[in-house]
């Protein structure tokens, strides 16, 4: 096994902290030493119960802004979750308080699905097609906007931050498998197996933060020990 870069000194933001997806990442940042500031709602404060002595915690809505002005202040990165709740402009909202209030130079790393697209050269099958309609269909239960989630990540593809947008495949839970393979473009036939621990998509999060090679970039991934991701591997050998 390689060893675990540390980032001790940094200060890094996780912005949906208390969610499954956001747990896995204050683990895999407080491995690398980073100093983490976790935001969650306040309702959501006690999932972080087995961290409240090891990172700082803040309590409130993610699209509210001065709580993530508090929370990214003098943060080397921000690791955001990009949630397309209500119809209040959640995702648009919290994208925009990140940008707006991060340092000039902080990694912003921000995660969605493989539905969006950053250049329209996306290959998408029927399956993920409908799944999207019926998602964008839900909106009239006021639960979900998924067109919410297409505005946040046009505000940050044309931000000029030192962005990266982790575009993730469906989600299982398990033991790590290691770090995922990504590609530019959904339908690559890397990414056919359309599966990633969850886990493992947050371990890519926390590593794209310092990783340069990924800014400006909305790679999509999916697990580096599916089939399509050793086929590819062996293929490429």
């Amino acid at each position: 096994m390689e060893p675990i870069e540390q980032h001790t000194g940094k200060k890094l933001c996780i912005v949906g902290a208390s969610g499954k997806l956001g747990r896995y990442m204050v683990q895999h940042a407080l491995d690398r030493g980073y100093e983490v500031v976790g935001v969650c709602r306040e309702k959501s404060i006690p999932k972080l119960a087995d961290y409240a002595d090891r990172i700082t915690i803040i309590g409130g809505q993610t699209n509210d802004r001065e709580v993530i002005k508090k929370a990214v202040e003098g943060c080397d990165a921000v690791l955001t979750v990009l949630v397309p709740w209500g119809v209040q402009d959640y995702s648009s909202g919290t994208a925009r308080a990140v940008i707006d209030f991060a340092k000039p130079d902080a990694r912003l790393i921000f995660s969605c699905g493989w539905h969006i697209t950053r250049d329209g050269r996306d290959k998408y099958s029927r399956l993920l097609k409908a799944q999207v309609a019926f998602a964008r269909f839900m909106r009239i239960t006021r639960l979900i906007d998924l067109d919410d989630q297409y505005r946040a990540t046009d505000l940050i593809f044309n931000s000029g931050t030192r962005w990266t947008v982790v575009r993730g495949s469906d989600l299982e839970e398990g033991p790590s498998q290691g770090l995922p393979v990504w590609t530019r473009h959904v339908g690559d036939p890397v990414l056919e197996s359309n599966m990633t621990r969850r886990t493992d998509f947050a371990l890519f999060m926390v590593e794209a933060a310092g990783n340069d090679a990924l800014v400006q970039e909305a790679p999509a991934i999916v697990g580096c020990q599916t089939p399509s991701a050793l086929a590819h591997k062996q293929a490429a050998a």
